[in-house]
């Protein structure tokens, strides 16, 4: 698989070809769950189920939806081995004994590998399998892998199933705003890292990481006027970047070589990064130890040894912010 199709939660294999620049493909699933079943599918409490990883940025977006709308009743969630096996010459999501039930299956949908809900939809399907995976239980049938699409139908179409005080992540008057910084986050910060971490010549990983830390100090600046990126509130941009600040000092810095600084070296993205760690809904959604396992363990090309980082000490996410001021 080459770095130009590897889709976003997959990891590119030992194998992987000289690309020269990372890219995510476009997302093959992209069927919609609707309030009023007018996209052929309705919103139905118990109906679907999430498949994720905690180590994946891109399903950790949704999962963050999720939370903060209160749907972790209405959605039941499925969390995948962090060490992906290798299944017919590539890297695969997979459930495990420890990370789904007796045999390595999801209890519920009776899968070993996540590509066997792609395959159900779609028997002739070749393209990658990535996460966030939203199931039809009743049918087996993946619907939707499109994390973007996901995010915004959960804030809008399951709204009748989420919590009477959920917040509204994209709200009409800040659309556009909110979409803007969103692409501009996306490009030089989200799929930045990959692009550095997964570099092949020296010339890709310097013009990845000065368009990131570019970026990053924009960022700083930013945020330091500003609670949060757009608004007076927390919104879909802030769960663009967030899954990315969360990663960086303990993965990216070092195991993407994107080690010009940490984020705990910017006052105003540290502090806004441990703002969001300590409200309601996010800190839930974060798990180191599978983070870790996952980026050091399965990236055999980037970490031959497989050695797993130690540090840095979680509990400095805990540590006044002093964002409220703003």
């Amino acid at each position: 698989m080459s770095e130009d199709q590897t889709k976003p939660g997959e990891t590119v294999s030992a194998a992987a070809s000289k690309t020269a620049e990372h890219e995510r493909a476009p997302q093959a699933f992209t069927d919609r769950i609707t309030a009023d079943g007018s996209s052929g599918r309705r919103v139905e409490a118990g109906r679907y189920r999430l498949i994720a990883s905690w180590a994946c940025p891109w399903a950790h977006r949704v999962i963050l939806t999720r939370s903060l709308l209160g749907l972790q009743e209405a959605i039941p969630l499925a969390i995948v081995d962090p060490v992906q096996e290798f299944l017919d010459g590539d890297y695969q999501w997979v459930f495990s004994e420890e990370h789904g039930g007796p045999g390595g299956k999801d209890p519920v949908l009776g899968v070993h590998a996540l590509r066997e809900v792609y395959w159900a939809a779609r028997p002739d399907y070749t393209g990658g399998i990535s996460v966030p995976a939203l199931v039809d239980v009743a049918s087996g049938h993946l619907v939707s892998n499109d994390f973007e699409q996901l995010t915004r139908d959960l804030n809008s179409e399951w709204r009748q199933l989420a919590r009477p005080d959920a917040p509204d992540i994209y709200p009409e008057a800040l659309r556009a705003d909110i979409d803007a910084v969103a692409q501009e986050i996306y490009q030089d910060v989200n799929v930045g890292v990959y692009r550095a971490g997964f570099a092949k010549s020296q010339a890709t990983y310097d013009r990845a990481v000065d368009a990131l830390f570019t970026r990053l100090d924009a960022l700083e600046e930013r945020l330091s006027t500003s609670r949060y990126l757009v608004g007076e509130q927390i919104t879909e941009a802030d769960l663009r970047l967030w899954p990315t600040l969360i990663r960086f000092d303990p993965v990216y810095h070092g195991h993407f070589k994107c080690n010009i600084r940490r984020i705990s070296d910017y006052p105003a993205l540290w502090g806004y990064t441990r703002d969001l760690y300590q409200t309601p809904g996010f800190t839930e959604t974060v798990d180191f130890e599978h983070i870790k396992r996952h980026y050091y363990y399965t990236h055999e090309m980037v970490n031959p040894g497989r050695i797993i980082a130690r540090g840095p000490d979680p509990a400095e996410l805990l540590t006044p912010h002093g964002r409220e001021k703003l």
